[in-house]
């Protein structure tokens, strides 16, 4: 970690292994893991708690002051789990008074110039493409996959294993399980390719798909298609995590797709 060309505030604690490049600085109040390496001309400012075996390209700034005019410099945090993977120029902000911190969780990649701004959780497993971007108080689940140029609106939040492909904006909530692409951002499938290589059989695959049909497919608005749901598929942690995450929903869940004459 000895590093001449690097600042590091002698109030920050970084474990013995870190490796620090040239023209890095890290603020007071920072925690480091072992084994994470921080690449050259990264700033790491105050807040800042990072995991185990992380990879911090040049270019990135973490903590970063929130840009948002009711922060009044209140104690917040950015957390960073273990094993993630921040590429050039990514820019991730602490949290306000609104969640107290920014997460991101572990096993995380985020490509070049994403950002991830303040009170944001990120669940494990996620992959942000280059250039997407999450306003405030977003909430995304396990395994979800950003393409490239995703924006995502505030206080949306995203399920478990949903897919988003590139240039999308993201102005309502994203279920699980799923698929979405076009303007505006639609419903086009269930992500089968990502479930099957996590280890989802055919059976639950064709589950999900099949409880999405009713939801998307069959006209019916989303209490009807809650109720039929409820009533004609026996419960389990897939058909739960879809209703309840529709339930809990507070900008409402995006459309489904539909032709124009």
């Amino acid at each position: 970690m000895n590093q001449p060309l690097a600042y590091v505030h002698p109030g920050a604690k970084i474990a013995k292994n870190v490796v620090i490049d040239p023209f890095t600085t890290i603020h007071n109040n920072v925690v480091i893991g072992e084994g994470t390496w921080i690449g050259s001309n990264v700033t790491i400012m105050e807040g800042a708690r990072i995991g185990k075996n992380c990879n911090i390209f040049p270019g990135a700034v973490i903590s970063g002051v929130p840009q948002d005019l009711k922060y009044n410099d209140e104690d917040t945090l950015t957390v960073i789990g273990n094993n993630v993977t921040i590429r050039e120029c990514v820019t991730i902000n602490r949290g306000t008074t609104d969640r107290m911190k920014t997460v991101i969780g572990d096993n995380c990649l985020i490509m070049a110039y994403c950002h991830i701004a303040h009170d944001c959780i990120v669940g494990k497993n996620c992959i942000f493409s280059n250039n997407s971007t999450l306003a405030g108080h977003i909430t995304l689940g396990d395994y979800v996959v950003l393409a490239g140029m995703t924006a995502v609106h505030q206080f949306c939040s995203v399920g478990n294993h949903a897919f988003v492909t590139g240039g999308s904006l993201v102005r309502k909530d994203v279920p699980p399980f799923v698929k979405a692409a076009r303007e505006p951002l639609s419903y086009v499938g269930i992500n089968s390719v990502g479930l099957r290589r996590r280890g989802f059989t055919t059976e639950k695959i064709r589950e999900v798909q099949d409880i999405y049909r009713v939801l998307y497919q069959k006209n019916y608005n989303n209490t009807q298609a809650v109720e039929i749901i409820e009533a004609e598929w026996e419960a389990t942690p897939e058909r739960d995590e879809i209703l309840q995450f529709i339930r809990d929903s507070q900008r409402g869940i995006m459309k489904g797709y539909f032709k124009s004459n």
